[in-house]
C-alpha cells in the first residue's frame, strides 16, 4: 500500500474499533455507557506518560538513556486518540468523511518528511523532546485545532525515530491488542494486563520485531500467549 493508503486504512480501523467499544454515534461526545469522552484529555494524558520514558529528572538516573521501545507504544497510543478526535470534529462539523480527513493529513506540513526512511533518535535529544510533548500537552489543554496537533504530533514521532510504516505496523499490532483487550473483560475489570510478569504491551513489541503477521495471525499469537 502508499503511504496515503497506509493513512486511510488507520483511520477506518480506528472508526471501527470506537464504533465497537464506544457505540455509534460517540462522536457526540458520549459512550454506550454515558460516559463523557474527552480526546483532548486522553492527548494530554498519554503524552505525560509519554514524558516519563525520558530522563527528564535532574536529580535522579540522569545518565539513563530514553526507552526508545516503550516510546513507540506511546506514541501509538497517542495517535489512536488524536485520530479519534479528527473523527469526531469531521462528523460533528460535518466536514467530510475519512477521505477528506486523510486528504488533509498528507498535505500537512510534515506528513512528506513523515514517510522518508527512518532517522534513529539520538539520546542526547531527550529534553528537547521532552519540550516538543509539552508544547503537545499545552495545546490539547488549550483546545487548539486538529490540524495543528496533527502537526505537533509528527514533530515528536520524527525526533522518535517514527514513520509512517513504523506507526502503521505499530499501530495495526496496537488495534489488535485493543480488540483483545476487550474481547477478553477489559472494560469489565477482568482482563489481566501483565502476562507471566511482562506486560502485554511489551509481549506486542516483541512479537512485532519477531515476525510479520496478518491481523488474525497476531490475534491467534496474542491468544495464545495470553492464555499461557
Amino acid at each position: 500500500m502508499n503511504n496515503k493508503a497506509l493513512l486511510h486504512e488507520m483511520f477506518t480501523l480506528q472508526q471501527k474499533l470506537n464504533d465497537e467499544t464506544n457505540g455509534l454515534d460517540w462522536e457526540k461526545g458520549y459512550n454506550k455507557h454515558d460516559r463523557i469522552i474527552n480526546w483532548r484529555r486522553c492527548i494530554y494524558m498519554e503524552s505525560a506518560e509519554l514524558i516519563d520514558s525520558f530522563n527528564w529528572k535532574h536529580w535522579k538516573d540522569i545518565n539513563i538513556a530514553p526507552d526508545w521501545e516503550n516510546i513507540t507504544i506511546e506514541l501509538v497510543d497517542i495517535w489512536h486518540f488524536i485520530m479519534s478526535l479528527g473523527l469526531e470534529h469531521y462528523k460533528n462539523k460535518n466536514l467530510g468523511d475519512i477521505d477528506t480527513i486523510v486528504n488533509y493529513v498528507t498535505d500537512t506540513k510534515y506528513f512528506n518528511e513523515f514517510c522518508i526512511d527512518i532517522r534513529e533518535p539520538d539520546n542526547d535529544d531527550a529534553l528537547v523532546i521532552v519540550s516538543t510533548i509539552e508544547h503537545l500537552i499545552k495545546h490539547s489543554i488549550d483546545g487548539e485545532c486538529f490540524y495543528k496537533i496533527v502537526d505537533d504530533f509528527m514533530v515528536i514521532a520524527l525526533q522518535c525515530g517514527l514513520n509512517i510504516e513504523v506507526l502503521y505496523k505499530f499501530y495495526i499490532g496496537k488495534n489488535i491488542l485493543n480488540s483483545f483487550r476487550q474481547n477478553n473483560g477489559y472494560k469489565e475489570g477482568t482482563y489481566k494486563k501483565i502476562w507471566n510478569g511482562i506486560e502485554d504491551n511489551v509481549v506486542l513489541s516483541k512479537i512485532l520485531e519477531n515476525d510479520a503477521l496478518s491481523a488474525n495471525e497476531l490475534y491467534k499469537v496474542l491468544e495464545k500467549e495470553y492464555n499461557a
